[in-house]
């Protein structure tokens, strides 16, 4: 695909891979023009992911998973001109009209139906992108006006683009389209450590996030509480594409007795017999990454995974999925307050997440592995709970209400963070959450023993 000639125009200079931005923890992000930085460069990854396609040209058939390319960008851009720009605490809605006419009702994603997004009449590209420009522009001349302690909504938005531009890849990915023009490298292969249980005694610790903690918090992590832990042992590796191609091999797909009732609806309904983006090549297992199959690589992480494929893998392997508290108590060190499984300070050019590498790796290095030996908890994978998405007690939704509130009970928990996600996003605490059939994510798992009655 050509690239659209617009972006010469409106993004002169786009220049990725790293301003060393993704690695600040947000609270860092208040001070001087350290979260102005954030903007810019969230923004130009943005537009840096699609920069290589034509997307006037580019057809993209109806998914539920995601969404058609000029949508999403300028959805990033209404969310950031309404949260910043329009919103009123007074009223709970917009103080004004949108720069763009008519954006309400295109880009609003609580109230523009998802089925709807291929159909609405939309400006012309040319128009879409000025906006996502202009609004840019009037959202860091706003910021430049507000206190440091009143940037909430700022903060907000630059997250909120941090996640959009995961699931632009994940778009990439699902739709077999060629993997963008930044400055990656191929995952690194490394002679694997040989994966061991960890073992942890329980007790009872905290969970969430911490009042008056100086961090931003999503409206899921809050607060922390008290939650008892039995004693468990978790795997220091997420599963590897080679344990997870001998469940393939070992009739995975076809033994009921591994599936739970949902799953194996899901297994027959989508006429699963391997994993998403694998097929056989003779007797050789090829997986897809964006554009290009190449042989699967027996030690990486195993990645693309639903709910379903976790526990039926788990099932075979005579083991099962960690719960949230038990795999928050062990990035968290038995229950500390660190931040990140290693300590409270960032690491320099994480391998394992910021898209350094154009799929999970296995670099695990002393300098990420948590105080007590477990490689990768945050970044390679995303790594799925046997933990419902449910509400912290005393729940209370934040301004932005459509976050948290209408998915709980009905999708499961995933922890850690991808190689796709931005480091500035994820810590110990952090929360996503997916229907159990998702597996276009860039999700894994991480396996627990099954404790001796």
């Amino acid at each position: 695909m050509r690239q659209l000639p617009l972006f010469a125009v409106l993004v002169p200079g786009v220049t990725m891979h790293n301003t060393g931005l993704a690695r600040e923890p947000i609270g860092r992000l208040y001070e001087g023009g350290r979260l102005a930085d954030a903007l810019r460069d969230a923004r130009a990854r943005t537009l840096a992911i699609y920069a290589h396609l034509d997307l006037g040209a580019l057809q993209v058939p109806y998914l539920g998973v995601v969404n058609p390319p000029l949508w999403e960008l300028a959805h990033i851009a209404w969310f950031q001109e309404y949260w910043c720009l329009r919103y009123s605490p007074q009223s709970g809605g917009p103080a004004r009209a949108s720069m763009l006419a008519d954006a309400d009702a295109m880009f609003d994603s609580a109230r523009v139906e998802h089925r709807s997004r291929w159909h609405l009449p939309y400006p012309p590209a040319r128009a879409l992108y000025g906006y996502i420009e202009a609004s840019l522009a009037a959202t860091l001349d706003a910021l430049q006006k507000t206190p440091e302690g009143e940037r909430y909504f700022f903060q907000l938005a630059l997250l909120h683009e941090d996640m959009h531009g995961e699931a632009l890849l994940m778009t990439l990915q699902t739709l077999g389209l060629p993997a963008p023009g930044i400055a990656t490298r191929q995952p690194v292969v490394h002679s694997p450590r040989a994966a061991r249980d960890v073992r942890f005694e329980g007790g009872e610790f905290s969970q969430g996030s911490d009042r008056g903690a100086g961090d931003f918090v999503f409206d899921n992590e809050k607060w922390s509480h008290p939650v008892k832990v039995a004693p468990f042992s978790m795997a220091s590796a997420t599963t590897t594409q080679g344990e997870f191609a001998a469940f393939v091999d070992g009739g995975g797909y076809a033994r009921r007795e591994f599936w739970t009732e949902e799953g194996w609806a899901w297994r027959v309904r989508e006429d699963r017999s391997a994993p998403r983006h694998w097929k056989r090549d003779a007797s050789t297992w090829l997986a897809r990454r964006f554009d290009r199959w190449a042989p699967i690589e027996a030690a990486l992480p195993m990645v693309h995974v639903s709910l379903h494929e976790a526990l039926a893998f788990c099932a075979w392997a005579g083991r099962r999925l960690p719960t949230e508290a038990q795999w928050e108590l062990a990035a968290r060190n038995g229950g500390r307050g660190d931040r990140y499984p290693w300590g409270d300070t960032p690491i320099e050019d994480n391998a394992a997440l910021d898209f350094r590498h154009l799929g999970a790796c296995n670099e695990p290095t002393a300098a990420t592995r948590s105080r007590l030996g477990l490689d990768q908890l945050l970044g390679g994978v995303w790594e799925w709970t046997a933990s419902p998405f449910d509400p912290y007690p005393g729940f209370a939704a934040d301004p932005y209400k459509e976050y948290s509130e209408p998915w709980f009970h009905s999708h499961y928990v995933l922890r850690g963070g991808s190689f796709a996600t931005r480091a500035r996003l994820v810590h110990s605490r952090f929360r996503n959450f997916y229907l159990p059939e998702r597996d276009d994510v860039f999700a894994g798992l991480r396996t627990c023993a099954i404790e001796s009655p």
